[in-house]
């Protein structure tokens, strides 16, 4: 379902309708980023990415092996002593 519909000019431009402006909190002078998503094109502030987002980034073939709190913290410890300065 549309919640706005704008036109756009010969020149390519078109105007962010005020509801898309308030849902997305933006106003002028803000950025906002076109996303191609299937079928279909998204319209987001830049920067507001979900978990499942950062997680594909971080993890692209799988899920990271489990580790314990113990692992993680030497693993820290061991990168702590090799990094110079």
């Amino acid at each position: 379902m549309a919640i706005a519909h704008s036109k756009i000019t010969a020149q390519g431009r078109t105007c962010v309708p005020a509801e898309v402006r308030r849902r997305l909190g933006v106003g002028p002078g803000s950025m906002i980023e076109w996303i191609a998503d299937e079928e279909r094109i998204v319209v987001r502030r830049p920067g507001r990415y979900t978990s499942d987002d950062i997680h594909r980034a971080l993890f692209p073939k799988k899920a990271p092996e489990p580790r314990t709190l113990d692992e993680i913290r030497g693993g820290m410890q061991r990168r702590l002593r090799e990094k110079p300065g």
